[in-house]
């Protein structure tokens, strides 16, 4: 899930000094609930109050003294690896966040929904109890590769500025955006337990793993969705090794797993990529 960014800042005080020198990468563990943005907003927070900064808004974009950002969305049932650019660092995401993504994926078959996964409404019930551990383990061959990819509906793509998920949301029509490439470099099925099945998958930008179980529920002539996904590595970085869970957000942290950047990485602007989502 190469990622949407999303960069945010804080007023200037004069404890913040230590804050405001941080230029590099680290990522974060962001749990089931809250979205992507929530999570960066909290972590801000977080390190404000240990600033000694009062009642900070972690919202406020204006004088950007404290710049940090995110890449690689993950959406609000997901959990998992969330990277963060702090400083400059933030211009870092794009080019550090292309490379290959893992995730653990658990399917449901014999019901779809309008989201494609469980926090949305059934749209649709089929039969499951044809399918075997081999039919499976045959259908994931098809998707592996460089395969074209229909994004979801409920997504965080865009049209006319705003998100397809909130012109939905607000009871607009939308259609659904054009197949796109998208790399999958390994499928496995690790447990088929019907009706559920787990699905370890690496994959490069712009995937969608709600898509990707959608697409295997209907190959399997019957229908499926994600109940649940944890991105276990972005990047270089891993969930079990590198992680700061919420107990960890200080600065002292930060500090032992920042990954600096050099300079000139803080002097280039590089372009956004692709935005991958689950």
């Amino acid at each position: 899930m190469a990622g949407n960014i999303t960069t945010t800042a804080s007023p200037i005080t004069s404890s913040l000094s230590k804050l405001q020198s941080l230029n590099g990468l680290f990522s974060i563990y962001k749990k089931q609930g809250p979205t992507s943005a929530d999570v960066l907003n909290a972590l801000k927070e977080a390190l404000l109050k240990e600033a000694g900064v009062q009642n900070p808004n972690p919202r406020k974009r204006k004088k950007q003294s404290l710049k940090m950002g995110h890449g690689g969305t993950l959406d609000s049932a997901a959990s998992g690896v969330l990277v963060v650019g702090v400083g400059n660092g933030t211009k870092m995401l794009s080019t550090m966040l292309t490379g290959s993504k893992k995730y653990v994926a658990v399917g449901e078959l014999g019901k779809a929904t309008d989201t494609l996964d469980a926090t949305g409404s059934v749209i649709l019930e089929k039969d499951f109890g044809h399918i075997t551990r081999l039919d499976i383990e045959e259908q994931l061959k098809a998707f592996t590769g460089d395969i074209m990819q229909v994004p979801p509906l409920y997504s965080a793509l865009k049209k006319d500025g705003q998100r397809l998920s909130i012109l939905l949301k607000k009871g607009h029509k939308v259609e659904a955006k054009p197949a796109r490439p998208v790399t999958v470099y390994n499928l496995t099925l690790q447990e088929f337990k019907p009706p559920f099945f787990t699905l370890d998958i690496e994959c490069g930008g712009g995937f969608y793993v709600r898509s990707l179980v959608d697409d295997l529920g209907k190959a399997l002539s019957s229908c499926a969705h994600v109940k649940d996904l944890i991105r276990t590595k972005q990047g270089q970085f891993c969930l079990e090794e590198h992680a700061l869970h919420e107990e960890q957000w200080t600065l002292e942290h930060i500090l032992q797993s920042l990954q600096p950047c050099s300079e000139g990485d803080q002097e280039v602007d590089h372009p956004k990529p692709p935005r991958a989502d689950s």
